[in-house]
């Protein structure tokens, strides 16, 4: 039983040799995954750094958990260094850390011998995330033909991510009750990482595109169908089922190359837009970080492109 709910919760991968032997201990690996861990982009990502763990244990002969020190998770992460980013060394740490605090708190082993060990520096003050410019995102808006169910779909997509700020990911959870009518206005409700329910009201350009999209295709008539659904095929008709990212990609990607546009964005490149161009016209970065729905205005900040501009005008004064 273990391996099966292992392979669900973890992503197609098996309970690591490591946690096997002892019941409890795979009892107690199999609960991390499933009652602590609630996000399932996070649970992937810690399910592949504890699987990776595991087996470099294996290859090191250590092969129960008490025999693991904390000079073994310091190696570990010292030969992590040498193959992977600084980022993903401290998400890997991170992963173990609070895995063996969740066996140590479920009395599997006496101590964490991953809490005293220190991960790379690393400090980020500007997102690496593509962003376009205004006069690009209108460029992409206005090259999409709305005669079709897909064209109104996607224009809809990419201007409620500008306007609104939202992650795809809360983009593509919505419903068609979640865009909804308040003191004469129409609103959007996203549901956010963490369970968060966040509201915002719309940019008269989203409002009309969200209108002309939901009236044109029919699919309001249920106000628990999917917002943002994939369409049936190549016939060009709309289905029940809601895009997944890796859909969304594959359209930004498409509709920015049908619009001339060489920069290389992806989902997040227009929340990245959104609030690079509403602080460049005057707005402020604690109100970017309520609409963003961000915990932190530091995390704002990583979104804030307008020194890009100021680089760029510093460099042409190289006149040679």
């Amino acid at each position: 039983m273990a391996r099966s709910v292992s392979r669900v919760v973890s992503g197609s991968l098996e309970l690591p040799a490591l946690f096997a032997p002892d019941r409890d201990a795979a009892k107690r690996f199999i609960e991390f995954f499933t009652a602590n861990i609630r996000n399932p982009h996070t649970r992937r990502a810690y399910a592949r750094a504890a699987a990776e763990f595991a087996l470099w244990c294996e290859a090191s002969d250590l092969r129960e958990l008490r025999d693991i020190e904390p000079v073994h998770v310091a190696a570990y992460i010292e030969t992590l260094q040498l193959r992977v980013s600084a980022p993903s060394v401290k998400q890997h740490l991170a992963a173990i850390r609070m895995l063996f605090d969740w066996l140590v708190v479920g009395q599997v082993i006496a101590v964490n011998p991953a809490s005293p060990v220190r991960g790379p520096k690393h400090s980020v003050k500007k997102g690496k995330t593509a962003v376009l410019s205004a006069e690009e995102a209108r460029k992409l808006l206005d090259s999409i033909n709305p005669s079709s169910h897909m064209g109104l779909r996607d224009r809809a997509l990419i201007a409620l991510m500008v306007y609104t700020f939202a992650r795809i990911g809360a983009a593509l959870q919505m419903k068609i009750e979640d865009v909804y009518t308040q003191k004469r206005r129409t609103w959007v409700r996203l549901h956010e990482k963490g369970g968060k329910r966040h509201e915002m009201p719309c940019h008269h350009n989203l409002d009309a595109y969200l209108h002309a999209y939901i009236d044109a295709s029919g699919i309001g008539g249920n106000p628990k169908n999917t917002l943002f659904p994939t369409a049936q095929g190549r016939t060009g008709r709309l289905s029940e089922r809601p895009m997944s990212q890796a859909d969304a990609y594959r359209m930004i990607r498409r509709r920015a190359i049908e619009a001339g546009i060489g920069t290389k964005i992806g989902n997040h490149s227009f929340r990245a837009t959104g609030i690079t161009e509403y602080l460049r016209n005057g707005g402020r970065r604690e109100i970017a970080q309520q609409m963003a729905n961000h915990e932190s205005a530091r995390t704002t900040g990583l979104y804030d492109r307008r020194d890009d501009e100021v680089s760029l005008d510093e460099v042409e004064r190289i006149v040679i």
